[in-house]
Parts: C-alpha cells; sequence; structure tokens
C-alpha cells in the first residue's frame, strides 16, 4: 500500500478547490436576481441546478470511480467544472447559468465520490480521521475567502485606477453591467490548474474492502427496504437543505429587511457563516469526547433554532450576526448523521454512504422552496421554512439507536474500570 504525502496534499487542493466552487452561490443571489430580473424562486433554482447534481451523480460516480480508477475520474470531473464555468463567462445569462451550474455540480459531486477513499489509502488508514478533519478544515477555509474574493472583484472591476494584473485581466472579458460572472473565470483558472495537477501527477493503487466498495444494485435494494436507511436520507437532506438555504438567502435577507449591501455586509456575513462552521468543527470535536453524540446534536440544533429567530425576527445589528451564528451551531452536525446512520447498519457501509451523499440534494430543493414561499409570503415566511428543517435533524437525537455509540471518556474510563 503506497503512502504518499504528495497525494495527500492533492487531496487537500482538491478540497479547496471544491469549496471554492460550490459555496459562492449566496452572495450571488442578489446579483442574480437585480442582473436577470428574477423572483426568488428563479434565483433559488440556480444552486438548485447546481446540487441536484449531487442526488443525480452521486451513486453513478462510485461505479465509474471502480471502474476508470480515481485519477482518470479526477480529471473528468475537473474538465465538467472548467466547461460549466467558461459557459457562463463567457455567455452570462439566465439560461446558460442552470445548464452550467449542473455540469459543474455533476463534477464536484463525482469529486466527493473520488477524494475520501484515495485520502484513505494516500494518508493511511490509521491517519484517516485526523486527515478528513483536516480536509474539512481546508473546505471551510476556503468557503470563507470565496466571498472576499466576489466582494474583491465586484467592488474594483469598474475602478480604473485600480492596476491589479488580474483586474486587468478581468476587465476586457467581464460585462461592466455583471461584474459578478467574472468569479466563473476565477473558477476556470483553478479548474484547469488542477487538471494539469491531475495529468502530471502519479496515483496510488486504491484497493477498497468488499464494505468499502460502490456495492451492487442488491445491496442497495435491501438498504432501501429499511425505514431506518430513508429516514438518515431524508435527515441529510434536510441538513444540507438547512446549511444552503441559511447560506443562499442571508444576503438577500439582509438587504431586503434591513438595507445592507450585499457586496459588502451580505457577502461579509455569508463568509463568517462558513468561517463558523468551520471553528466549530473544533468545538464540537471537544462536545463529542464529552457527551452522546445524539445529545450534542440535540443541543446545538437548539443553539441552530433560537439564532434562526434571532436572525429572522431580530432587529438589524442582531440579525447580522445572528445569522452567521447558525454556521457556528450546524458545524458538527453533519459528521454526526453521517456516523450515527453509518453506525446504524451493520454492513453495506459503501452502498449507504452514497445514499447519504445523494441526499446533499437537499441543498437544491430546500433554498426554491425558500424562494417560491418568499415570492408568495414575503422572504422572511420563506426562511422560517428552514424551522421545519432544522426539527427534522433534531429529531434524530430522539429516535437514532446506533450499534455503536461514539467513544466519550466517561464511557472509556467505565470501560477500563470494569475490565480492571
Amino acid at each position: 500500500m503506497v503512502r504518499s504525502r504528495y497525494m495527500v496534499s492533492i487531496v487537500f487542493l482538491t478540497f479547496f478547490v471544491m469549496s471554492l466552487l460550490t459555496n459562492i452561490l449566496g452572495p450571488l443571489v442578489p446579483d442574480i436576481i437585480s442582473s436577470f430580473h428574477v423572483s426568488l424562486a428563479a434565483a433559488a433554482f440556480l444552486p438548485f441546478s447546481f446540487f441536484i447534481a449531487y442526488g443525480v451523480m452521486s451513486i453513478p460516480a462510485g461505479f465509474l470511480i471502480e471502474r476508470l480508477g480515481e485519477k482518470t475520474v479526477m480529471i473528468a470531473a475537473f474538465l465538467a467544472g472548467t466547461l460549466g464555468s467558461l459557459g457562463f463567462a463567457v455567455h452570462p445569462t439566465y439560461e446558460v447559468a442552470v445548464v452550467s451550474l449542473f455540469v459543474m455540480g455533476s463534477g464536484m459531486a463525482t469529486l466527493q465520490t473520488a477524494i475520501n477513499p484515495l485520502l484513505r489509502v494516500a494518508g493511511g488508514e490509521e491517519h484517516f480521521a485526523f486527515n478528513s478533519a483536516f480536509a474539512q478544515l481546508i473546505f471551510g477555509i476556503a468557503s470563507f475567502i470565496s466571498p472576499y474574493i466576489y466582494s474583491y472583484l465586484v467592488l474594483n472591476l469598474s475602478r480604473a485606477e485600480k492596476q491589479n494584473p488580474i483586474l486587468q485581466v478581468l476587465r476586457p472579458v467581464t460585462p461592466g453591467t455583471l461584474p459578478w460572472a467574472s468569479m466563473y473565470w476565477i473558477f476556470a483558472a483553478f479548474t484547469v490548474v488542477m487538471i494539469v495537477v491531475l495529468v502530471l501527477s502519479r496515483f496510488p493503487k486504491v484497493e477498497r474492502t468488499a464494505d468499502e466498495s460502490a456495492g451492487s444494485f442488491e445491496m442497495y435494494s435491501s438498504l432501501f427496504r429499511r425505514p431506518m436507511v430513508w429516514a438518515f436520507f431524508g435527515c441529510v437532506f434536510a441538513y444540507v437543505g438547512c446549511e444552503q438555504g441559511t447560506a443562499d438567502w442571508i444576503s438577500k435577507f439582509l438587504a431586503t429587511y434591513h438595507g445592507f449591501d450585499p457586496h459588502t455586509t451580505g457577502a461579509t456575513a455569508v463568509s463568517w457563516f462558513w468561517g463558523l462552521l468551520t471553528a466549530g468543527c473544533f468545538i464540537g470535536m471537544g462536545l463529542l469526547k464529552l457527551f452522546d453524540s445524539r445529545h450534542v446534536l440535540i443541543g446545538t440544533c437548539s443553539g441552530a433554532l433560537v439564532c434562526l429567530t434571532l436572525a429572522i425576527f431580530g432587529p438589524a445589528n442582531v440579525s447580522r450576526f445572528a445569522f452567521p451564528a447558525i454556521g457556528l451551531f450546524a458545524s458538527v452536525m453533519w459528521p454526526i448523521l453521517v456516523s450515527l446512520g453509518l453506525n446504524s447498519v451493520a454492513e453495506h457501509h459503501g452502498s449507504f454512504s452514497g445514499i447519504l451523499s445523494t441526499g446533499i440534494m437537499g441543498g437544491a430543493v430546500v433554498p426554491v422552496i425558500i424562494g417560491q414561499i418568499g415570492d408568495h409570503f414575503g422572504l422572511r415566511a420563506g426562511v422560517a421554512f428552514l424551522y421545519l428543517m432544522f426539527g427534522c435533524v433534531l429529531s434524530v437525537g430522539f429516535w437514532a439507536k446506533p450499534i455503536i455509540t461514539n467513544a466519550t471518556i466517561t464511557l472509556k474510563k467505565a470501560m477500563a474500570e470494569h475490565t480492571t
């Protein structure tokens, strides 16, 4: 089995680029509405077209990787990201954006499926947990940086006195009325660099155990007959819907109800949402060493619901801070849901993981529902739909019955006393 620090760094770099492409959609929503003159629901359909690709591609990607290998599939995924980015950058219209974002989302969904087994092999199974946590930290850092890149480009592309070489390259190819579209030239550049890096890299051979493989149709059929599998799928769907539903509408909400500039205050709020989502992982790791993961989930969901209430109904200066604070409480929900789900079945973990990954398409559906409600009853009513989604996640803390519970300091001490 080949260990390679270089390949681990490639995986980390992949996480960084994936995050840049994935989590910029929230700050763009106000610009999409004003530039294309579309409704809230139509604006939300753009994140929908991106995240629905996870529902379409997550399971097929596993079969493609087993047949073609990680390197070929990852290059194809970044090529999809390049084509999607260039398509919109060259012809920035609403209709092209829908298609381009689906193509980009398909590439990101495929990468998500490929890089975790690669990280396990290249970094070593004994370091997989640490490397996975570090990869999520890098993912979060990129999510934090991305809105600031957007703000810088939007605020400075129209200023002729700014002679930054990047601005000089982007000005001639970016419509003056759509400075935010310049982000897609940035995305294209990053994905092209990744293709070159991958082509020049030598990949280790990834050998999966039977339990880690994509699985057969019989395995999926067996899992789909279990109500518990559908319940966890639904709650993963709800969680990603909460995450993207919050991030996608922060900027528009603050602009609509409190008059904050989406290019500055709105983008900063989105950036801090992702920043706190990342920082909260460290706090969450500590809590999971002290308490049962189901109790941590109940506590963090309750905290998120309090912040959501303050964000929706609080005054301007409370709302602008309460929205990002939701990210702090949401930070540990994803790993807890996935671990509780996988620890609730005795076999077919690879197949079940693919089903749970398909639930990421909640990030496609929930923002559209919020937009549709917002078009009819106001955006405040639309964002209130997140109460139902967070409620679904909260419920897991009460009904989950994992075969294996998370190891805590108290549990380890009790086990040690029992064996002595």
